[in-house]
């Protein structure tokens, strides 16, 4: 049976909702929750709905995604209840540099010592403080962080005994990065996924004048990446991509093993981003 889960325009509107709200309602899924865990070693550390992930190694502590600026004091909070120093993160890795996965990673990195690894293109984003976005603009600036080196397509990263792999799934950011890793699960190995986004944010032009040159060809790319890789713990940026609260809630030891929600959440993406792809096409008579 597939798993329950948000459904992808669900999803999208919801995702996509924070960046046209005011800016005292911008902090959407920033509610404060307590850490639980995904699989044995890794654990979600965000807050109700931007995610944040630890992953513990025989070497140190890596940490993916930062949330809002003020999210940064959760994560560290969370880490603290675990019962890990927050000096312990050795690595700080990022989904994307849309300012409710980056702003926090300034404080983190300040915080921790770490060093910070990002993809190429939303690593100058970042360096930017998240200024000149393709779509977003200025309109949501945070502190700057300049990365330590930068990541490339089908580069792994290593710490100890874990070792994860950057996949470049460009579209909704120029360098959105989805990471794989196995995992453990109840005593069995399995293949995790933490999605980036797949989101198509309402305004981004897929035609004609493109929001970036080649951004519908990415999302192709990005789709046939995501639609065949491999998939058994399906992790994403926001807990509404894959119910994560919900799952959390359930208290199964395999709450988080949904490789039949992942692929099913995929192909609604798919199918939603050629329909709008369709409407665009239309519009403009391209």
């Amino acid at each position: 049976m597939i798993r329950q889960a948000f459904g992808i325009l669900g999803a999208a509107v919801l995702g996509a909702a924070a960046f046209f709200m005011p800016a005292a309602a911008q902090e959407r899924g920033n509610e404060p929750v307590r850490p639980f865990a995904v699989a044995d070693g890794v654990w979600w550390v965000g807050a109700s709905d931007v995610a944040a992930y630890l992953i513990q190694s025989n070497k140190g502590l890596i940490l993916i995604d930062g949330g809002y600026a003020t999210t940064a004091a959760q994560i560290l909070n969370n880490i603290r209840r675990l019962g890990f120093d927050p000096r312990q993160v050795k690595i700080i890795l990022n989904s994307h540099a849309h300012f409710d996965h980056a702003a926090g990673i300034a404080q983190l990195k300040a915080e921790t010592g770490a060093k910070v690894l990002v993809s190429a293109e939303d690593g100058k984003l970042m360096a930017r403080g998240g200024r000149g976005d393709f779509f977003l603009g200025d309109r949501y600036p945070y502190t700057p962080v300049k990365p330590d080196g930068s990541i490339r397509d089908g580069q792994k990263v290593k710490l100890g005994e874990r070792t994860l792999t950057a996949h470049l799934t460009a579209g909704h950011t120029r360098g959105c990065t989805t990471w794989t890793f196995p995992v453990t699960v109840a005593g069995q190995v399995r293949q995790a996924m933490i999605l980036c986004s797949n989101s198509v944010l309402p305004g981004y032009r897929l035609v004609g004048q493109e929001s970036y040159p080649g951004i519908a060809a990415d999302y192709e790319k990005s789709y046939r990446f995501w639609r065949t890789a491999p998939c058994e713990v399906f992790l994403g940026s926001h807990a509404q991509f894959f119910g994560a609260m919900e799952k959390a809630k359930s208290g199964e030891a395999d709450a988080f093993v949904d490789p039949e929600g992942c692929r099913a959440y995929f192909e609604k993406g798919y199918a939603a981003f050629r329909a709008e792809l369709a409407k665009q096409q239309a519009a403009t008579g391209r």
